[in-house]
């Protein structure tokens, strides 16, 4: 597991959020790693991730009180929207990449990966699908 240093920038993955609010096992660990609400430099989260969530939380019918939690949390986040032309010049990229190693990465994930390569943010996730993403194209961490 590579460990973003203090002062690097995080992008949170979907997957991260959804255990942050839950604040379990994955969680505690993740806190423990990277200090997520107490870091000098705010976290970044893709703005597919705020869908996501949002998107997850109804499915999941989530109470007032975790949908309220889920609120909270991105308000304590930097949301990256996805319509620059850097984010959409790597998604392009990362989507020829993949394809071309016959690898399919769901969009919403590659959108994510642009807006870590877009960022230069170390992306934090749960989700192993990024391993053909890293590191020569975005540097993640894998959390077990």
């Amino acid at each position: 597991m590579i460990l973003a240093p203090e002062r690097e920038l995080l992008l949170l993955d979907t997957n991260i959020i959804l255990h942050l609010i839950r604040g379990k096992e994955t969680a505690r660990r993740v806190d423990e790693l990277f200090q997520i609400r107490h870091r000098t430099e705010r976290p970044l989260i893709s703005i597919v991730s705020v869908g996501e969530a949002l998107a997850l939380s109804r499915k999941w019918a989530w109470g007032e009180q975790k949908r309220g939690d889920l609120e909270e949390l991105m308000r304590e986040l930097v949301i990256v929207d996805i319509r620059s032309r850097d984010v959409l010049d790597h998604f392009a990229e990362l989507h020829s990449f993949t394809r071309s190693h016959g690898r399919i990465i769901g969009d919403n994930d590659l959108w994510i990966a642009a807006t870590a390569a877009a960022t230069g943010a170390h992306l934090i996730t749960t989700d192993a699908d990024f391993d053909i993403l890293h590191p020569d194209r975005i540097r993640r961490t894998l959390i077990p």
